[in-house]
């Protein structure tokens, strides 16, 4: 799936042989000053992983996963302005925080926009790349998690036409920290 925003930037879904991109816009991510609220992992950590898990990762979450989809917004010059990941997330299974699963449901992770990117509307051009994809594969609804303290992300998300489900979880980094659920709701 290809789409083009109005200022000419490429949506597209990762290949499998962009894993060196795919690893250098990730630790590019975790030096944006709010990524300790945003991602579960910090630099150092993502730094030091083998050249294989970001293979695999890319693998995963590249064109021809049907669990995974991460999407890029790719600049008139070639380089990657941001990135958003859908995971499907099956019914009866458990989630990352220990959850059952109630219904088949897309999971967005792994959201960023370069900071001399925003404001030209990729983020909603990303999120409506990686619903589509979603709705494609028949999840119910979407759903992601959000820091309590991100407001510029909160806002953001709600703008697209998340909502609070009201489930609070701690966030995993610090437990004395929370995150709260957004969902989007599939149209009927």
């Amino acid at each position: 799936m290809t789409l083009l925003t109005r200022n000419d930037y490429v949506i597209r879904a990762i290949r499998p042989d962009e894993w060196e991109r795919v690893k250098q816009l990730r630790l590019d991510a975790l030096r944006d000053p709010v990524a300790h609220l945003a991602f579960l992992e910090d630099y150092e950590e993502a730094a030091a992983r083998p050249d294989s898990f970001w293979q695999d990762r890319a693998v995963g979450s590249g064109t021809g996963s049907s669990t995974a989809r991460q999407f890029i917004a790719e600049a008139p010059d070639g380089a990657w302005a941001g990135t958003v990941t859908m995971l499907i997330e099956e019914a009866g299974a458990e989630d990352w925080a220990g959850y059952p699963v109630e219904r088949r449901q897309g999971h967005v992770v792994g959201v960023f926009i370069r900071p001399e990117h925003r404001g030209k509307g990729l983020i909603e051009a990303l999120f409506d790349a990686g619903l589509t994809w979603a709705w494609e594969r028949k999840t119910e609804g979407v759903r992601l998690f959000v820091h309590k303290e991100n407001a510029r992300a909160q806002a953001a998300y709600r703008r697209i036409g998340f909502e609070p489900s009201g489930r609070v979880v701690a966030f995993s980094k610090n437990e004395a920290e929370s995150e709260l659920e957004l969902v989007l709701e599939r149209d009927a």
